[in-house]
């Protein structure tokens, strides 16, 4: 075997990427600029660093969309979910991770193998030729970014992702907090109490919402605009869309009892979520934020039980970048102009950690395919991967093209099912056994 596939970015994409070409007997080379280039988010050079958030979400493959993710890139032997998994710290129903040790043990992994190499440097121009895969993620740097929209002779698409703060435990006053999973979800009571819960009366809530609408925010600069992700607005920005959205997005108090004052139900309640293996550090659940320092730690303070918080991290904005894929890439994330070349993970469209790898996860399959010269049956819309990649390289409207989370609405109706919020747990329960065989039958000559 002469011929390498090359992978640009070794995040989440890049990484899974990889793992599944060489896995498949591709010699790989990832190309990766950090740490000699740095970015706003990142903190360290390894694999597969988790900046924005140390979950990646529900992990139920019957009743919900990116747990049926999971579950298929479980079956594919893919990198992501076995360090994930390996590493896993209580979060109730969802999969978090200690993110360090996570990325550590990902970076170990492809060091080790014996197909991959990795190459330190900033690619600042698209390859001529050769196999090639972009994952660069959101934060591409300046250079290369320029290049990818000369070659498209598009404008980027642009929106801005904001990242949550982070507060050390001891710093938490258990007192007015107290330790549950929403409707207590979990297999064990670790997991039934995996997150803190500060309560907020109705008084709290109204001055808290007040604060934060009052506060100074970070500024952009000069031709930037912020279009935000629905899925990861700023806390800011969801109280100038109404006073009670807050209330009935992240603060909801819904399945939540408190166990100081069992006989008054919180009017709104803030959730923290460990984000360590140690339980040292934990994450404000949805509260992304664009604050400036100072008013952020001052606005968080008014949050029941966080009046003394000590922070780890405080929250900020980066740019995030993608490309408009419907019209860019092939049915294999192949770009059209230049088919040697394909794109994986955030930059092609896809939003979450788990969708990013899942993308790199087909990318390395199709690419290991083609250098081996070996066909690859289409690949099936029925199953979390199929109606991903179908949306996002011709699902979707090319005008209005954003970022997409995996979701029941991506996938065809399972005929004779009702619609509507009554039928649903049997809906989903079906898409999730359609895909699970549609996978596998996919699966199965590849391997």
């Amino acid at each position: 075997m002469t011929q390498k596939l090359h992978i640009i970015g070794g995040g989440m994409a890049g990484s899974e990427a990889a793992w599944q070409a060489a896995n498949l007997g591709i010699e790989v080379v990832i190309h990766e600029m950090r740490p000699t280039v740095e970015t706003f988010a990142h903190r360290t050079g390894n694999f597969a660093e988790m900046v924005c958030s140390n979950s990646l979400r529900s992990d139920d493959d019957e009743q919900n969309a990116v747990g049926l993710l999971h579950w298929e890139m479980r079956q594919a032997g893919g990198i992501i979910m076995a360090t994930a998994d390996k590493h896993k710290i209580p979060a109730g129903g969802a999969l978090a991770v200690d993110r360090d040790p996570f990325a550590q043990s990902v970076t170990d992994a492809l060091m080790a193998h014996p197909n991959i190499s990795v190459e330190y440097g900033e690619i600042t121009e698209l390859p001529k030729d050769g196999h090639w895969i972009i994952a660069t993620g959101p934060l591409t740097s300046q250079g290369l970014g320029e290049a990818i929209q000369a070659e498209t002779g598009a404008d980027a698409l642009a929106f801005f992702d904001a990242i949550a703060p982070i507060v050390y435990s001891e710093s938490i006053n258990m007192d007015v907090a107290w330790l549950q999973s929403r409707y207590d979800k979990g297999n064990s009571e670790e997991e039934r109490k995996a997150y803190v819960n500060c309560p907020m009366t109705k008084d709290q809530y109204e001055a808290f919402i007040d604060a934060i609408l009052a506060a100074e925010q970070a500024e952009f600069h000069e031709g930037e605009t912020a279009g935000y992700f629905d899925g990861c607005l700023p806390i800011e920005v969801m109280a100038e869309r109404g006073r009670e959205t807050l209330r009935f997005g992240p603060m909801k108090p819904v399945g939540l009892t408190n166990a100081h004052d069992p006989e008054n139900k919180p009017y709104a309640v803030v959730q923290l979520r460990r984000d360590n293996a140690l339980g040292t550090l934990m994450n404000i659940v949805g509260f992304q934020t664009k604050m400036k320092y100072g008013a952020q730690a001052e606005v968080l303070k008014m949050i029941p039980g966080l009046e003394e918080a000590s922070f780890a991290r405080l929250g900020g904005i980066h740019r995030n970048t993608f490309i408009n894929s419907p019209t860019l890439l092939d049915d294999q994330m192949r770009l059209k102009s230049q088919p040697h070349i394909r794109f994986a993970g955030q930059i092609t469209g896809v939003e979450g950690y788990v969708e990013s790898a899942a993308m790199g996860l087909l990318a390395g399959r199709f690419a290991a395919a083609e250098i081996l010269e070996k066909p690859v049956s289409a690949l099936p819309q029925d199953t979390a991967m199929g109606a991903l990649v179908h949306h996002i390289t011709g699902g979707a409207e090319a005008k209005t093209f954003q970022p997409m989370n995996v979701n029941f609405g991506l996938f065809q109706p399972v005929e004779g099912l009702k619609n509507g919020r009554r039928g649903r747990k049997d809906r989903y329960k079906a898409y999730t056994d359609r895909a699970k065989a549609a996978w596998t039958d996919w699966l199965a000559p590849q391997e």
